[in-house]
């Protein structure tokens, strides 16, 4: 994906270099959803966001970690997606067709190859095909939620705490909103041989065909993943990505009151992630944002640079409430190159605050015992 700075929004950048930041503001886009986001796919840069770093009951859309297990597993060659695992008492109790449920028809006592499982995870949300892949690989389903959980922190989703493999309401089994966007990304990037199984629109198990869930697909163009999620507690949710040219956008919604709504709110939010949000360039990397006093030094100035490329996400509106600030102290030397010398503070309307470090941009020797004395004596002389 190729990303643009406009003038507009440089030049605002390198205005606003002010002593104070103005109070957080909201954004001019809103959604009826209480949590949510949209993530640039290739950037991980998140464009809107709303309550979205809060955990929260994520319901069936806890699946897509589930079928990261699975699809971990088949990597390390542990199983194959031809292994069939047994369909257990428990699996069929609590997720099969008697349990009211989500669920695929799986029969009692039946073997079941990990493809058709996946297909009952990801199309038909079955929660029978996650309690039977759960045990398949860790023996109970208990002890694959706490390898989920360790996996997802591992992996840097700090905000999860999973206490089983469907979703199923538990007072500990939570994820924020932008961990479930980041669990969307992993599945598109890291597993690009298995994703096309969440742009399946049907699968027929035991003779019952069901429909993906997902509203996205056939309704948005260029729309081919990922899970929908819906408990009383959690509300109607979903994991949403599409792709339009080289560009692909994720969206989480969560909280919404039926399904209606989430089919239409989707939709929307889709929609105004590809025509009304875009990525801008704020600084090249090592570009000079500023200077910081030096005390005691070869030079009395050093240039803060930034290390790496900074993007804001921004609803097009609201690009001009953007605010940055940097933000530093006399640095006393030697200083060495690449040192944190300051921050650059970046508020972006509707998001949490951003604070990117700052480094010199070169050494800077100290000044020998001579030059410290001249330099105390002006002092001196000029208090």
């Amino acid at each position: 994906m190729t990303l643009k700075r406009p003038l507009t929004l440089l030049t605002l950048a390198a205005a606003l270099l002010s002593p104070i930041i103005a109070a957080a503001q909201t954004s001019g886009f809103e959604t009826a959803a209480p949590h949510a986001i949209i993530m640039d796919s290739a950037t991980g840069l998140v464009l809107f966001e709303k309550d979205a770093r809060r955990p929260v009951a994520p319901a069936s859309m806890t699946k897509i970690l589930t079928a990261e297990m699975v699809f971990d597993a088949i990597r390390e060659g542990r199983i194959t997606m031809d292994t069939e695992f047994k369909v257990s008492e428990e699996a069929w109790r609590r997720g099969g067709a008697k349990s009211g449920s989500s669920t695929m028809f799986l029969k009692l006592g039946s073997s079941v190859r990990v493809e058709d499982l996946l297909r009952g995870v990801i199309i038909q949300s079955g929660n029978d095909a996650c309690i039977v892949l759960a045990e398949g690989l860790a023996g109970s389903e208990t002890a694959f939620a706490d390898m989920m959980t360790a996996h997802a922190r591992k992996v840097g989703l700090e905000s999860v705490t999973f206490r089983n493999a469907t979703g199923w309401p538990h007072p500990e089994h939570r994820i924020s909103t932008f961990d479930l966007a980041q669990l969307g990304q992993r599945s598109i990037e890291r597993y690009p041989e298995f994703y096309s199984l969440y742009s399946e629109k049907d699968f027929t198990w035991n003779g019952i065909r069901q429909g993906n869930r997902n509203p996205l697909l056939g309704q948005f163009t260029g729309a081919d993943g990922l899970k929908t999620g819906h408990t009383e507690v959690s509300g109607f949710g979903l994991v949403g990505s599409a792709r339009r040219g080289d560009d692909r956008r994720i969206i989480v919604l969560n909280g919404l009151d039926s399904k209606r709504q989430r089919s239409e709110e989707s939709v929307r939010l889709m929609t105004a992630a590809f025509d009304s949000f875009g990525a801008y360039k704020l600084y090249d990397a090592n570009e000079a944002v500023g200077a910081v006093d030096v005390y005691m030094g070869a030079s009395n100035k050093v240039e803060a640079i930034i290390s790496e490329d900074l993007y804001a996400g921004l609803y097009r509106p609201d690009r001009s409430k953007l605010r940055t600030q940097m933000r530093y102290k006399t640095v006393a030397a030697p200083i060495a190159k690449g040192d944190v010398i300051a921050e650059l503070i970046v508020a972006e309307p509707g998001k949490a605050e951003r604070v990117i470090p700052l480094v010199a941009a070169n050494d800077v020797a100290r000044l020998g015992m001579f030059g410290r004395a001249m330099k105390s004596l002006k002092f001196k002389i000029g208090a």
